[in-house]
């Protein structure tokens, strides 16, 4: 994946080619070249790219990676104030709260939409398999941004008892 540096560098790149397309189409109108007009509309065409690209430079792709997350897996998400991500059985109560910080700064936005009073969750779950071909699912914990002027970003939760 691209980085943000990386479209920008291409949106000045294509800025350029816009100009001189858009120069180009300049000339074709005071020399009265046949195709004057498919000049303007690959100029307006070249715009439209440029826009675009300098959009994505906006760091739209970056992910926080926090030292001794575990890999996880989004298993539901409403698109407002509930998160359900999935880990392994075998994480650590350490690698369980690097994992939802990691998690929560990457999928925490400003354009969640959420009803009034309702705070963005975020739930790490496992699924244990016990013999006869039942299997659980344990809520090992979750996190929720801290309210404004506490000095904290989230408040963690643990379910120590259920790590084991």
């Amino acid at each position: 994946m691209p980085s943000p540096a990386e479209f920008s560098i291409a949106a000045q790149w294509a800025g350029i080619a816009t100009l001189a397309l858009g120069a180009l189409a300049a000339l074709g109108f005071v020399l009265s070249w046949g195709i004057r007009f498919r000049l303007v509309g690959a100029a307006g065409f070249a715009a439209v790219l440029t826009v675009g690209l300098f959009g994505l430079s906006f760091e739209p792709f970056t992910r926080t990676v926090i030292p001794g997350a575990a890999p996880y897996t989004t298993v539901y998400d409403s698109g407002a104030s509930q998160i359900v991500i999935a880990v392994a059985p075998e994480v650590t109560p350490e690698a369980l709260e690097a994992t939802l910080r990691q998690a929560a700064s990457n999928l925490f936005k400003p354009y969640r939409l959420g009803g009034p009073g309702q705070v963005a969750t975020l739930r790490a779950r496992a699924m244990v398999h016990e013999p006869g071909g039942i299997s659980r699912l344990l809520y090992l914990g979750q996190i929720q941004p801290a309210p404004k002027g506490s000095g904290e970003d989230f408040i963690v939760q643990i379910n120590p008892d259920l790590l084991a």
